[in-house]
């Protein structure tokens, strides 16, 4: 009876050996696929096949999603893919994008050996989340081309986050996609574009049917996370919303410049937290909005 026990045990840790290296090695070959397609490169017919054909059942989900990552003109706006996927698919997109990241390095680790230590981190929810988000707007922005989210409504109760902080996550990753669509013209150009900058910010998207500017809900919880490489961990909201504010002082700046958008730019500043004092030590630009504030008429 022993005997048969001992080959019943060793069968289940042999088919439980065999699903765990069937799910890393999917990763490391996800990890790769999405390096070589995720900018400018469109995947071949051989490289789906080659998604498709990954059998660990606990990457059903994830692969789906990569390969819609990586594909031209795909469906990342769609209710489909904005709703926050299950703990596991999360884990599994954070891992592939570790080993997107070593596969990167001069002297990359071995991919099995990083699995093992980034899973043995236990990482926070507000992470995972953080970095399916990014995943998803890197997506939207490398492979739909050129940038136009102006006919998209992105309804934020209905992703399933399951709290402010999630949700300021979302707004705030998109949000940086946008942001990022318009500091060259603003910072690298001199004089700034601004007629091109203001061509970009009238293709944002709209936030539960308003305009992105009038979103003000930023009291969640704070939290930590490496956010630049090489660098420490850092208050999220620190790093995000000084980013957002900058988005806003470059749409005000081009409204500014004529007169026929002024009366555009004082709507922004008094419906936007350009106005929101209680949030200026996010920002490293008080003194453009406490200038703004002194000389505009608040409620």
């Amino acid at each position: 009876m022993n005997k048969k026990l001992t080959v019943l045990l060793l069968l289940v840790i042999s088919i439980q050996s065999t699903f765990a290296n069937d799910l890393d090695n999917g990763i490391i070959e996800l990890g790769k696929i999405y390096r070589d397609f995720v900018f400018r490169n469109n995947p071949t017919d051989l490289t789906l096949k080659q998604i498709d054909e990954i059998n660990s059942p606990e990457l059903l989900t994830t692969k789906n999603f990569v390969k819609e990552c990586i594909t031209p003109n795909n469906s990342l706006t769609s209710e489909r893919f904005l709703k926050i996927p299950d703990e596991q698919t999360l884990l599994n997109l954070y891992l592939i994008m570790k080993v997107n990241a070593n596969v990167r390095e001069k002297e990359p680790k071995d991919n099995i050996e990083l699995l093992k230590e980034w899973r043995d981190k236990n990482v926070q929810r507000y992470e995972l989340v953080e970095n399916y988000y990014s995943m998803v707007f890197t997506g939207i922005g490398n492979k739909n081309q050129p940038f136009d989210l102006s006919n998209v409504n992105f309804l934020i109760d209905n992703y399933e986050l399951k709290d402010e902080t999630e949700k300021g996550i979302f707004f705030l990753t998109a949000m940086d996609l946008c942001y990022l669509q318009i500091w060259g013209y603003m910072n690298v150009v001199k004089p700034p574009n601004y007629k091109k900058a203001l061509a970009s910010i009238e293709k944002y998207p709209k936030f539960n049917g308003q305009e992105y500017f009038k979103y003000k809900y930023f009291g969640f919880p704070d939290f930590e996370m490496q956010i630049e490489k090489d660098k420490e961990k850092e208050s999220y909201k620190n790093y995000y919303i000084n980013r957002f504010y900058n988005t806003l002082i470059y749409h005000h700046q081009c409204l500014n410049q004529k007169r026929k958008t002024k009366k555009d730019a004082e709507n922004l500043a008094l419906s936007s937290i350009l106005k929101e004092k209680n949030y200026y030590e996010y920002s490293k630009n008080q003194d453009y909005l406490n200038g703004l504030f002194r000389t505009m008429k608040m409620d």
